[in-house]
């Protein structure tokens, strides 16, 4: 069923879509009404509840992170953050009292979310819903599944809405994909052997680690926090390490199950994303401690396992490889309209607001800015140009970023492609090779197979699957251009002409009519990513230590990704954390201000590497900022220095 409706959301309403407020799984079949399937089972849903001195908080963030304030790194423990901001517990109890009226009971669960539990028919009298059961039938190696979700958007209780940034739970099918891919052509690998099988030693050698390691810097005394939506089996990583030559502690994992965790490990739930994280994560700071948070793959456990981690403010930097196109991810987790405003909040809000805690208690925020290149909605639809009626799986190609990476309080983790030879076999037995030069490091871009692809006999790029695959980067059209990024150059505005267009079968999929889908707005001042980048191309990729539910245990190589970037950032954090002895918060803020003092790439010891050559299908390398590496790569030991530098005055 599809109920029409027409609603604009976004920064001051700048743009618009047309759907439902369910966004649709391929294959989905309607089952009929939750409430006469199964009246009697409860359900839980949350409701992120709004920072009531908003204004307040974001003038503080902003102190915290500028030198010369006296408020400068002086980062709030988690008791002074729900002190000062948090709602008070008179508020939350006239919300649970309000919610009691339609025979739903309301549970603290963190300073600013409630669980939310009630029976179906509850539910729909309170947020003026039908919600149905949806069922996935089994497919490609992949278990079926079903869900519940609402046939029309949610609206807010009016005695409530004022109080209220988000309602997560209501759809609880699958909300975000793992930002890694394998190398699809017939790679036989280097000409020196390593491409594919690099580990975090490479890493260390090629970044510029090594110095922090060799004055005993190996993030002891620090945690690192990994949220994802998917189990792993932590014995994989220990043999990653091992087999490093790294020392650890042998009891250094704990694992947080949020809502109930995400289950057990599977292929097809996304476990090698959550065992390269720690893999990654933890060998680049051997010496750190990791709590490894894990909900399920719904968009109310996204926002569950990011509050609870936040809360905790255990870890001194969290980090995600689980993401999806911005627009889809708003559309997808069931925004929700306040009758007294107007206003439609969603996940995005509730998000927001929890990594401006997250920063404000000096936790370094790190995500994946996506594998789709500058084409993100493509990627994570899994849909290529050109847009024709005829052609069901079809859609245009609109220029397009990833969340949460988008968000101006992360720090996105961009893709390169190392310099160097590769080798890969034009035959099934391998007595033809072709050698792609990569002269320098390079935004990662597969345009650069191209010649393989001529090679090979499939030169369109889309029937050779090189298309669009890249490290992600782009203008966001949800938040607006941070202060760190204002007069910096290199930074664009969005592009016009980026219409979304979808043919019938990808359109369902979104649960929206076929044809125009969304107008992004365009020349919007939006926040630029990715931050920095590191390597992500599995063509000069690495190798996973992981145990498929398949095939069992085995050495995976050729993996990539920006999942891969999103935890070295984070392992980097814990490192530079030890270093300067003090938590280093979102890193956006000392990395954009070494432009601005001239001391980004110069000197016989740049913290910095522009990446001037190579693009990710649209945005092309430069000198300094540019829209498909950031700022480029770090020297981590030199930023360090910079760093301690910087604190120190």
């Amino acid at each position: 069923m599809f109920n029409p409706f027409r609603h604009c959301f976004g920064p001051i309403a700048l743009f618009c879509l047309i759907g439902s407020a369910n966004a649709g799984v391929p294959g989905a079949i309607d089952r009929g009404p939750l409430d006469t399937l199964d009246p009697a089972t409860p359900i839980s849903i949350t409701i992120a509840l709004s920072l009531p001195n908003l204004a307040e908080a974001e003038r503080l963030q902003q102190a915290i992170y500028t030198p010369g304030n006296p408020e400068f790194h002086h980062f709030l423990s988690a008791p002074e953050f729900v002190a000062r901001f948090a709602p008070a517990d008179a508020d939350i109890a006239k919300i649970t009292a309000a919610l009691a009226k339609y025979g739903l009971s309301a549970e603290k669960t963190t300073a600013t979310t409630l669980k939310v539990t009630g029976s179906p028919v509850a539910l729909e009298r309170a947020f003026s819903v039908s919600l149905h059961r949806f069922e996935v039938a089994a497919h490609d190696n992949v278990p079926g599944f079903t869900y519940h979700a609402p046939l029309s958007r949610p609206a807010i209780p009016a005695e409530i809405a004022p109080a209220v940034s988000a309602i997560a739970g209501l759809d609880s099918s699958p909300s975000a994909h793992p930002n890694l891919r394998r190398a699809s052509l017939p790679s036989s690998g280097s000409s020196t052997g390593q491409f594919g099988t690099l580990t975090v030693t490479d890493f260390a050698n090629h970044y510029d680690v090594n110095p922090l390691y060799q004055s005993g810097i190996t993030g002891a005394g620090r945690t690192i926090g990994v949220v994802t939506l998917a189990s792993f089996t932590p014995d994989d990583a220990y043999k990653y390490w091992k087999a490093a030559g790294l020392k650890v502690s042998s009891n250094r994992i704990q694992i947080v199950n949020v809502d109930g965790g995400p289950g057990a490990p599977s292929d097809a739930s996304g476990s090698i994303e959550t065992t390269l994280d720690v893999e990654q994560s933890g060998g680049i700071a051997p010496g750190a401690n990791i709590i490894v948070y894990q909900a399920p793959n719904t968009s109310q456990g996204f926002v569950d396992v990011f509050a609870k981690a936040i809360d905790d403010n255990v870890a001194d930097g969290l980090s995600t490889s689980w993401g999806d196109w911005e627009w889809l991810y708003n559309l997808e987790n069931s925004p929700v309209t306040d009758p007294a405003t107007g206003k439609t909040v969603a996940s995005y809000t509730a998000m927001h607001e929890l990594f401006l805690r997250a920063s404000m208690q000096g936790q370094a925020a790190s995500a994946a800015a996506g594998d789709g290149g500058a084409y993100d909605a493509n990627n994570s639809l899994v849909c290529n140009p050109p847009y024709s009626p005829d052609s069901p799986d079809s859609c245009s190609s609109p220029l397009t970023v990833d969340y949460p990476a988008s968000d101006s309080l992360i720090t996105a983790g961009g893709g390169t492609t190392l310099a160097g030879l590769q080798q890969y076999c034009l035959n099934q037995r391998c007595t033809q090779i072709y050698t792609v030069d990569v002269p320098k490091e390079r935004i990662w871009g597969w345009d650069y197979l191209q010649g393989l692809c001529d090679a090979l006999g499939t030169p369109n790029p889309v029937t050779c699957e090189i298309w669009g695959v890249g490290g992600g980067g782009g203008v966001s059209v949800a938040f607006a251009e941070p202060e760190y990024q204002s007069g910096l150059a290199g930074t664009q505005l969005s592009q016009p002409g980026q219409s979304f267009y979808a043919a019938s079968a990808i359109a369902a999929e979104i649960g929206v009519p076929p044809g125009f889908i969304y107008a992004p707005p365009a020349f919007y001042p939006g926040r630029n990513l990715p931050d920095v980048s590191f390597n992500a191309d599995p063509d000069t990729g690495y190798e996973i230590y992981y145990t498929s539910s398949e095939t069992g245990f085995g050495v995976q190589t050729f993996y990539g990704g920006t999942s891969f970037v999103a935890q070295q950032i984070d392992g980097v954090a814990a490192l530079l954390a030890q270093y300067v002895k003090q938590r280093v918060g979102l890193l956006n803020y000392p990395l954009y201000s070494l432009p601005s003092a001239g001391q980004a790439y110069g000197g016989s010891n740049p913290p910095l590497n522009a990446i001037a050559y190579g693009d990710n299908w649209f945005y092309y390398g430069s000198n300094g900022y540019n829209l498909g590496a950031g700022l480029g790569t770090l020297n981590v030991a030199n930023f360090a220095a910079v760093l301690k530098t910087q604190l120190s005055h």
